[in-house]
């Protein structure tokens, strides 16, 4: 199952368990977030309907708030004298999907564990 929400002036495919960088919003870490679906995707059945799909609830939580790599604005006219350099760095919310609809995400397991188990799996 997944759901395409929009968040930001944007739109993301979103399922349980995904990770996503959204605009900023204003929650602590550790924080939930209620996303808006526009659509919802469950097998053979699709809800298009915006006001359908908004009553299908999108949980997500806040993994950290940050800002993204910096991007550089050149502007230029040749044989003008006309150079401008701006640099640019947008804030932006990681967010986890917990669940979407009644489908769950699986608990994140800690690394040690993780690990352990890639290495049993290997023997």
């Amino acid at each position: 199952m997944y759901a395409i929400v929009k968040t930001g002036g944007k739109q993301y495919k979103v399922a349980p368990g995904d990770k996503i960088n959204v605009e900023k919003l204003d929650v602590e870490v550790g924080g939930e977030v209620d996303l808006e679906a526009i659509c919802v995707v469950d097998g053979d059945k699709v809800v298009a309907d915006p006001a359908e799909a908004a009553k299908t609830p999108v949980k997500a939580t806040v993994i950290e708030q940050f800002r993204a790599d910096k991007v550089i604005i050149f502007k230029f006219q040749k044989r003008k004298n006309y150079q401008r350099k701006r640099g640019h760095r947008q804030h932006l919310t990681r967010l986890r999907i917990e669940s979407v609809g009644t489908e769950v995400a699986p608990k994140a397991q800690p690394k040690a564990k993780q690990e352990a188990e890639a290495s049993q799996d290997a023997e």
